[in-house]
């Protein structure tokens, strides 16, 4: 059985990058510039010019690691498809590859098949992509991808993760402690509005992030939503390598990187003891509300495994969160 390899966030500055790189990791991965293409969260500490980057691979490849950009806005305002948007990342794209970045993260199907058909550099599939069955996973296949980060709302859904192993040769990723709802509804909308705010001008600003504080509310009232979040315990990781699982992203490239060094070490070694909320890319409001012993999931991922995600006919999640998070709520987090 092949080891999972690790995609890390860089943390936003170079000291923290430092850090990062005394892990043992494949890939740091960064978003790139939103004055060409906008990226899926908004960049913390450096927004990279192509000196920066240059700057970063050569630290980067130093440790032999590779470097991937993520320009994976999922809105791109049909500016692409314009003349002068063209020109604009053919200039940008260049000059990324001319700086020795290794890997690109998109998820627009258009940038997919320009990237792979124009430069050299390895074409990732965002997980904004939203692929989440066999078929599609073979789509984007066919126009180039290297590697697909796979739709997370399908992390415990291993019928169709072994579907999409069995239907494509490439890499195929997974997002490991990602703490959004399962099946969010308004997954799609926010992530078009981070295109729009950290995109290229004119950059949408809006009075509040009407998506964030809906979703950070529905958990507050209801802690159940955390236990059905398809995040994945640094336990469980075995069981994804088994079914052909070959890199494990850890999502937090808005966190700090002290955050980033715990959650990193946990996943390195593979367990856990204390609050699971302390791995989770979340808020911070919901990280300080809420203690969940992660041991005491342990055992957990075989129910999952084999859910028919009709909740209103299971109730396990419920019976889980019941036992798990209420009997310890009062306990502070670690951080």
């Amino acid at each position: 059985m092949k080891k999972g390899k690790f995609s890390l966030p860089h943390p936003g500055h170079l000291e923290g990058l430092k850090e990062i790189l005394r892990y043992r990791v494949y890939e740091i991965y960064m978003g790139g510039s939103p004055e060409f293409i906008g990226t899926g969260r908004g960049n913390v500490g450096i927004t990279p010019s192509i000196e920066d980057v240059r700057e970063q691979v050569r630290l980067i490849h130093r440790k032999g690691v590779k470097l991937n950009i993520a320009i994976n806005s999922s809105c791109l305002r049909g500016w692409h498809l314009t003349q002068e948007g063209y020109r604009s990342y053919m200039w940008y794209l260049s000059a990324l590859e001319e700086a020795g970045v290794d890997a690109l993260t998109v998820a627009d199907p258009y940038l997919v098949e320009l990237a792979k058909r124009e430069f050299k550099m390895k074409v990732t599939v965002s997980c904004i992509a939203f692929v989440n069955t066999p078929e599609k996973a073979r789509f984007f296949e066919k126009l180039g991808a290297d590697a697909i980060a796979i739709d997370p709302n399908i992390n415990r859904d291993f019928e169709t993760l072994e579907g999409i192993r069995a239907s494509v040769d490439c890499d195929l990723k997974v997002l490991v402690n990602e703490g959004c709802l399962y099946q969010c509804p308004f997954r799609y909308a926010h992530f078009n509005l981070i295109s729009h705010v950290h995109g290229p001008e004119p950059r949408a600003k809006p009075l509040y992030d009407y998506y964030s504080n809906k979703c950070l509310a529905l958990r507050v009232r209801d802690p159940e939503l955390i236990i059905k979040s398809p995040w994945i315990r640094p336990e469980d990781l075995e069981a994804y390598e088994e079914i052909g699982i070959d890199i494990f992203k850890l999502c937090g490239r808005t966190q700090t990187a002290g955050w980033l060094k715990n959650v990193i070490s946990a996943y390195l070694n593979r367990s856990y003891e204390g609050n699971l909320m302390d791995l989770l890319d979340a808020p911070r409001e919901i990280k300080n509300l809420f203690y969940i012993p992660n041991k005491e999931l342990d055992g957990a991922l075989d129910r999952w495994k084999v859910c028919k995600k009709v909740c209103k006919e299971c109730g396990y999640c419920h019976e889980l969160t019941e036992r798990v998070i209420n009997k310890a709520s009062t306990i502070p987090t670690m951080i």
